[in-house]
């Protein structure tokens, strides 16, 4: 029979045994308090947002560029459309003047305010087109501003509420290091490296209770002689777990 008691056996009172559960207690919820921080939902909502607001600012980089070329060619449209005007009636208050005598030279002024007519008509379209582009693009950059302005509003609210959870965290893992300093100076040197050195390697249990005829840590039914050995041994001997090696902690239920 492989014994339940370890090989080099430690000794210490039941009552500096029965400590480690309550220190068992306080890790486990210091475990719990890590994990809280690790996995808080406003962290990964924090992410999300933000990526959002990164998306969101190129989307208005690119609608902003857009629309400051089309101002650009808004500009452009205008100043040709006057440039036409201004030949027209230059050419109209030439041929209102009465000056122009020859029949050919007022035909080709004729022609040519009729061509910039057209030209000034073909301009007005294209700028009206060019207008109304920009128009829809103003309207876009103005709808992303407001999905901005909305994004960041709800990252300074989670990013708030991420704050007043890590600081609640925070007042929690004082207090509670506080009571493991407290715990842990009362139990044997020896004995608390074996406790830490076996949470360390079992994820973070390393002392459980002995119920009746089961180790609390791994919840197997230990063996009737493995039982036996432990009933037998003296209550300052720290026994172990066969199956698990965690320290068992004999109660009164054991």
């Amino acid at each position: 029979m492989v014994t339940t008691l370890e090989e080099s056996v430690l000794k210490a009172t039941p009552e500096n045994q029965s400590i480690l559960l309550d220190l068992q207690a306080v890790d486990t919820r210091l475990d719990q308090l890590a994990h809280q921080e690790a996995t808080l939902p406003q962290t990964a909502q924090l992410a999300e947002l933000t990526e959002r607001l990164a998306e969101l600012n190129t989307d208005a980089v690119n609608a902003s560029t857009e629309l400051s070329d089309l101002s650009q060619d808004v500009r452009k449209a205008e100043d040709e459309v006057e440039q036409v005007r201004k030949r027209t009636t230059r050419d109209q208050e030439l041929l209102d003047s009465g000056s122009i005598t020859s029949g050919k030279q007022l035909e080709e002024i004729q022609h040519e305010i009729t061509s910039l007519l057209r030209r000034a008509s073909e301009l007005e379209d294209a700028q009206l087109e060019v207008m109304e582009r920009a128009e829809s693009v103003q309207s876009r950059v103005d709808d992303i501003t407001g999905k901005i302005s909305e994004v960041q509003q709800e990252h300074a609210k989670v990013s708030a509420g991420r704050e007043v959870a890590m600081a609640q965290i925070a007042v929690d893992r004082a207090d509670l290091d506080s009571q493991r300093v407290g715990l842990a100076s009362r139990v044997p040197p020896d004995l608390l490296a074996l406790y830490d050195k076996l949470r360390d390697t079992l994820g973070g249990v390393g002392a459980a209770p002995l119920r009746g005829s089961r180790c609390e840590g791994c919840h197997m039914q230990l063996p009737p002689t493995d039982l036996k050995a432990i009933v037998e041994a003296e209550p300052d001997e720290v026994v172990r777990c066969e199956e698990c090696r965690r320290i068992l902690i004999r109660t009164a239920n054991s």
